[in-house]
C-alpha cells in the first residue's frame, strides 16, 4: 500500500514510513523515486553500525539517490545528541 503526497503526485511506500518510524535502530535509509510510477522506494537500509562514508560510498554517481542520516555527536557538555539530516544526490545531465 502506497500514500499519495497531494501537492506533488508522488507516491510514498508503507516500507517507506515503516523505515523511517525504526531510525533509532539503523543508521540511514536511502530513497528511490520511480521514473515512470513516480513512487517513492526504499532502496538500501544501513544498520547501526555504518557510517557516513559507507552511505557515500554505496552512493550511484550515475542517479539520484535521497537519503536520512542520523548523525550521532557528543556536545561539550558530554551529552550524546542525534540529528538527523536530509541528503540528496542529484545528477544533472548537460545537452549540448
Amino acid at each position: 500500500m502506497a500514500s499519495k503526497v497531494a501537492t506533488t503526485g508522488m507516491w510514498v511506500t508503507d516500507e517507506c514510513k515503516k523505515s523511517f518510524m525504526e531510525m533509532k535502530w539503523i543508521r540511514y535509509i536511502v530513497f528511490k523515486i520511480g521514473e515512470k510510477s513516480r513512487m517513492v522506494t526504499v532502496d538500501k537500509v544501513g544498520g547501526s553500525s555504518k557510517s557516513y562514508d559507507d552511505l557515500t560510498a554505496l552512493l550511484p554517481i550515475d542517479d539520484c539517490r535521497y537519503a536520512v542520516f542520523d548523525f550521532d555527536f557528543v556536545t561539550v557538555d558530554k551529552c550524546l545528541k542525534s540529528k538527523l539530516f536530509f541528503v540528496a544526490r542529484l545528477v544533472v545531465f548537460l545537452l549540448l
